[in-house]
């Protein structure tokens, strides 16, 4: 299977979407699964992993409805609250449903330090027991943070979503590398060639600009941990989908069809169980 391994869905409105902001005015609207799947039969995928957006438990029932009516959604990623209680009981609830794959937290919203928690770390540890995944989703200054969670949690299943968000737009590249090569050392951590247009300048952005960056992504975690992910519809403030596309077809395009097959697709489905 071809696999974009990062897509989002979203009924539009102003308070719970207040992030898309009026430099974004061109997803300022809804995006359903009816607006997708054309677009990916068009470039080629057979389906896509629809990622959380929302910290609510009431999303990840929207998204896993979408998944049962739509077969191309092959996998959710959900939120659940890692520091709960009663986190437990409720990884045993969502066992339920064979479409969620793992969950997500929007800590590049959160305060340096966030991941290093004992609370956080030791809900990370309970989603590994019910053999769910995590996408680690953060900015450059995280990555101390993230480096942490990794040494401390072997038997989780991680992905680093956007290549941790370094500064395209601006060509920082060393802080950035160092540490992406320290997590990388780490064979339980995948990374996501995915959101990468909305880091770059949105109306000026060139394919050459994210070439050093796949550089460093290619070199520290081979062809068998990089997904390719679109970041849609939030990729659109800086590109059509086949534009975003076309910056890593035409990176990757020097590798054999079998090391792109594992990029496009066959990496994704062995991460998520597809």
């Amino acid at each position: 299977m071809t696999i974009d391994s990062h897509q989002h869905f979203w009924y539009y409105n102003a308070v719970d979407y207040a992030w898309i902001d009026e430099s974004m005015k061109a997803i300022q609207r809804d995006f359903l699964p009816a607006d997708l799947e054309p677009v990916l039969q068009k470039n080629g995928f057979d389906g896509c992993v629809l990622v959380q957006v929302n910290q609510t438990e009431q999303e990840n029932h929207d998204f896993l409805k979408f998944a049962n009516l739509y077969d191309f959604i092959k996998g959710v990623v959900g939120w659940i609250d890692l520091r709960a209680e009663n986190l437990e009981e409720r990884l045993n609830y969502f066992k339920q449903f064979d479409k969620l794959k793992g969950f997500r937290h929007i800590v590049q919203g959160e305060p340096v330090g966030f991941m290093q928690q004992d609370s956080f770390i030791k809900g990370i540890k309970k989603i590994a027991d019910f053999d769910y995944t995590y996408d680690i989703l953060i900015y450059p200054k995280q990555l101390k943070d993230a480096l942490h969670l990794v040494r401390e949690c072997p038997a989780n299943k991680f992905v680093i979503d956007h290549i941790a968000k370094p500064d395209i737009k601006n060509q920082e590249v060393n802080r950035w590398s160092n540490y992406i090569k320290e997590i990388a050392q780490h064979s339980n951590v995948y990374c996501k060639v995915s959101g990468m247009v909305t880091e770059a300048d949105w109306n000026k952005w060139k394919k050459e600009d994210f070439y050093i960056y796949l550089d460093w992504v290619l070199e520290f975690f081979g062809t068998d941990r990089i997904m390719y992910g679109s970041d849609w519809p939030v990729c659109l403030v800086a590109g059509a989908y086949e534009e975003q596309l076309s910056i890593v077809q035409s990176y990757f395009d020097k590798l054999t069809k079998t090391e792109k097959d594992k990029l496009f697709g066959e990496n994704a489905v062995r991460f998520y169980g597809l």
